[in-house]
């Protein structure tokens, strides 16, 4: 489907990537990644003819159709939202317009001579707008006509109105708002009609930079199923390691300034490529070593008569040992470190009934909670709903329309904002500016230290910060943070444009931090991994829920995150409504129905100690890979399948250690009924 030859691609003296070769097929998703600045999306540009390469070459299947979804693209606020999505089968619109026109008024001779198959008779010879066809132009028209009609039934044309309604149903998009300006659209949902574009495109290749970037949980949900079943050769980038792991088949790498393939998800294309650099390491060292050893031997003995004939043998064994020179990694770790400056009291925050309305808009309705210190709490639920608002009530950036905020003793807030304008307020200021104002009394040293810990050196300081990419934005405001010393984080969407790097050393930073977080996240790897209470915001109010994310999980069933979920959560509490309203014996029950309820009654203790033994062994089963993994000589001894086979029964055992917590639960629920 699409191949690269030998492509390299250099700005002046900085190398993105060279010598890459690919060959990417019909039927599988790759995964782009890398770090910040690595190449990613140049690498897109390329594919899509944006972009001119450095050198080598881009081939695409002739005929392919490709959609590409760009970060910079912008649509017209006055066209119609349905339009909009349409417009990305760019076959099927163009023939829908030209029958439209052709069809729009019978006999008018401007109408048919603008329809696209011929050119407009001159402005000197045309007939007034009233004069009928002649019968050639009729036959003409009819011909046309016809062609178009072809056209259109081919690439299922007559269904393209239904499929963009499809897809902006599935991107939250009701289906109320269709027929409506994209002016009525906020920016996120603009962009989802940018996406919904791409995807009703029937393209055969799709290029997607960024794609869950604005969209919620559900949302995300919904597009992995959308490309799950994409028949076509999918390119993505993103900073979702659990998009990334559900939906891609491979992985792309920009790193070492080349591309390398992987066959598999993100979570093992790292596995392999760390197995990959150790064995290279290695046997580099093994090189070095032996050409040490054999120098110490000529250093030794080279100056006698007896040994020069040896020890001219050793120095030409020397020369041809060849010692590969590796390339240095692209990725880089930024090191976020909060330690706050006294601890806060055991109440940390407390919100009262909390409303907010925006017109006739109400997002959130009577809204209580009691965080208490050291809780790390997921705010979580679909765009719209009022998370990014609760947040910026909570920091006292936006009053409410009703309710309390009232923050417990000793409390000291750090604020990170989905718009970092909120805090980088001034553009025309430096990174060492504006961490030298924040901490007035310290050294230039103590700054630059600062700044070096979340990648920022040399002429990057003085950078202006109205020039910062989001990713530098974000880590300037840790760093803010970290002079700071706050004991509470309010973080709102703080992912957002941070590579994987940069999100794996934030969620160690945060789960090392001994304050308390309350934090917006659409990203669920994230959420799982550092979340100790989750807070859903729905259409009928906050769910509360005092575990981690895999626990509230459990508890529902299912991923709330699918789009099936709403009907998996109404069967749950259908069935336990029904278990809370059973009488001591139901209505009719016969002899052999009390009799299969008394001995299933008899066999639910044998059954939860069956499954407490599977979730122990599934769990003592995760801690031994992991302790494989650990071993220092692992991954060069290992052969690549024994890597993929353990990497694999991983990946496994976290959905199934979940689904027997969830099956534990519901027989501890089954135990604690009363007896008939």
């Amino acid at each position: 489907m699409i191949a690269t030859t030998d492509l390299a691609k250099e700005y002046g003296a900085r190398v993105l990537f060279a010598d890459v070769s690919l060959q990417l097929n019909a039927g599988s998703r790759y995964g782009l990644v890398g770090a910040n600045g690595s190449g990613k999306t140049t690498l897109l540009k390329i594919l899509a003819g944006d972009e001119e390469a450095s050198a080598g070459t881009v081939t695409i299947a002739k005929r392919a159709r490709v959609g590409v979804l760009r970060q910079d693209r912008f649509l017209d606020d006055a066209a119609i939202i349905l339009d909009l999505a349409m417009r990305g089968d760019a076959v099927v619109w163009s023939a829908l317009e030209e029958q439209r026109r052709l069809t729009s008024v019978p006999g008018d001779v401007d109408q048919a001579g603008g329809g696209g198959w011929g050119p407009p008779p001159s402005p000197l010879l045309e007939p007034p707008a009233t004069t009928p066809l002649g019968e050639a132009q009729l036959r003409q028209r009819a011909a046309r006509l016809a062609d178009l009609e072809d056209l259109i039934a081919a690439h299922d044309g007559y269904t393209l109105e239904a499929r963009a309604s499809e897809v902006l149903e599935g991107l939250a998009i009701p289906t109320r708002f269709h027929r409506s300006p994209l002016s009525t659209l906020s920016g996120g949902f603009k962009l989802r009609v940018l996406l919904a574009q791409v995807l009703v495109g029937g393209v055969d290749v799709l290029l997607l930079d960024e794609p869950t970037n604005h969209l919620d949980i559900l949302t995300i949900r919904w597009l992995e199923k959308f490309l799950a079943g994409y028949a076509g050769c999918a390119v993505i980038i993103s900073h979702d390691q659990r998009f990334l792991d559900n939906v891609t088949s491979h992985t792309l790498d920009v790193d070492y300034g080349t591309i390398t393939l992987y066959t598999g998800p993100y979570s093992q294309a790292v596995v392999e490529k760390e197995a990959t650099r150790a064995r290279a390491e290695t046997a580099v060292a093994r090189a070095e070593q032996e050409i040490a050893r054999k120098r110490a031997w000529v250093e030794r003995f080279g100056a006698k008569n007896t040994k020069a004939t040896q020890a001219q043998s050793r120095l030409k064994q020397i020369e041809k040992i060849e010692v590969a020179e590796l390339a240095e990694s692209s990725r880089r770790t930024p090191l976020f470190k909060i330690v706050p400056e006294r601890p806060s009291g055991r109440e940390v925050l407390e919100l009262g009934g909390i409303g907010k309305s925006y017109g006739e808009k109400r997002v959130l309705t009577d809204l209580s909670l009691l965080v208490r210190r050291g809780e790390r709490v997921a705010v979580i639920g679909p765009n719209g709903l009022g998370k990014s608002t609760l947040l910026r009530i909570i920091v006292e950036r936006l009053p409410a329309d009703a309710g309390s905020v009232k923050w417990g003793h000793e409390v000291r807030v750090g604020y990170f904002p989905q718009d970092h304008r909120e805090v980088l307020d001034d553009p025309e200021t430096t990174p060492l500016a504006a961490l030298e104002a924040r901490c007035p009394g310290e050294s230039p040293t103590f700054v630059r230290a600062q700044l070096g810990r979340v990648l920022f050196s040399g002429p990057d300081v003085g950078k202006r910060v109205g020039l910062l990419s989001g990713g530098e934005a974000a880590r300037l405001i840790f760093a803010l943070l970290a002079v700071e010393k706050p004991n509470v984080l309010v973080l709102d969407e703080p992912t957002n444009h941070l590579d994987l790097e940069a999100i794996h050393a934030l969620r160690e930073a945060l789960t090392a931090y001994p304050g308390t977080v309350v934090f917006v996240s659409h990203d669920r790897w994230f959420v799982s991994a550092l979340a100790t209470r989750v807070v859903e915001i729905t259409p009928q109010g906050p769910r509360d829920f005092p575990g981690t994310y895999a626990e509230y999980l459990a508890k529902l069933g299912d991923d709330h995150l699918d789009g099936d979920a709403v009907v998996l959560r109404a069967r749950a509490e259908k069935k336990a409504d029904a278990a809370a309203n059973g009488s001591a014996t139901a209505p009719g029950e016969s002899w052999a129905e009390q009799k299969k309820r008394r001995n299933r009654a008899a066999q639910l203790p044998k059954l939860r100690d069956k499954v407490l033994a599977e979730i122990s062994a599934a769990e003592a089963r995760k801690a031994e890979i992991q302790a494989i993994y650990a071993d220092p000589g692992f991954f060069q001894r290992a052969s690549r399948d024994e890597i993929e086979a353990l990497v694999q029964e991983q990946q496994s055992l976290g959905p199934k250690i979940d689904a027997l917590v969830g099956e534990w639960e519901a027989l501890e629920r089954e135990l604690e009924q009363p007896e008939r």
